[in-house]
């Protein structure tokens, strides 16, 4: 059996966002709570789960099918997955069209049958929450950080990413970047 890639579709964050990331991470640096390496912050367009090596040369060709103009997004704001009484994912607001975005990716994932997501929020995970130990505290830092704001981008590409879980946290590592027309 040829080896299989656990992948995903994401826009990277400029680099220059690292040092707000992390400041804004390092708040969410609470017993119970996972943040995600400021570096490896991304928005996820599609997740796509285990591919065949095989399929990464027609899907990284079925993504340059994507009809999207280049668009300047706002990172913005904190908030919360599912809800605010029941939180699994802290993530990063970001505004721009990531609806258009996603849809195109969908359109050409098409033909090769993966799960569609519906209910796309464009977000980049801060932190996955294991556990509430201090609610209050959460809930504090979450009020004060609702409206950050850390700026404008220009989404000019989409990355076709493969992700390597180990023990210390994911690998993330770019097989194909394909540039938006």
């Amino acid at each position: 059996m040829e080896g299989m890639i656990r992948t995903f579709i994401a826009v990277e964050l400029p680099d220059t966002f690292i040092p707000e990331i992390k400041r804004i991470g390092s708040a969410f640096n609470l017993p119970g709570l996972k943040p995600v390496e400021p570096g490896l912050v991304h928005i996820t367009l599609k997740f796509l789960g285990d591919v065949s090596e095989d399929n990464i040369e027609p899907i990284a060709e079925a993504l340059s099918q994507v009809k999207c103009a280049h668009f300047e997004a706002l990172v913005k704001g904190v908030g919360v997955f599912p809800n605010i009484s029941y939180i699994k994912v802290i993530w990063l607001g970001v505004e721009g069209d990531f609806g258009l975005l996603h849809n195109e990716v969908e359109r050409v994932m098409v033909p090769f049958k993966f799960k569609k997501e519906h209910g796309f929020t464009p977000h980049a995970t801060l932190a996955r929450v294991k556990q509430v130990r201090d609610k209050a505290v959460l809930l504090e830092r979450l009020d004060e950080l609702k409206d950050v704001n850390i700026g404008t981008f220009n989404v000019g590409s989409i990355q076709l990413k493969k992700s390597t879980l180990t023990p210390q946290g994911p690998i993330y590592e770019t097989l194909k970047e394909i540039r938006l027309k």
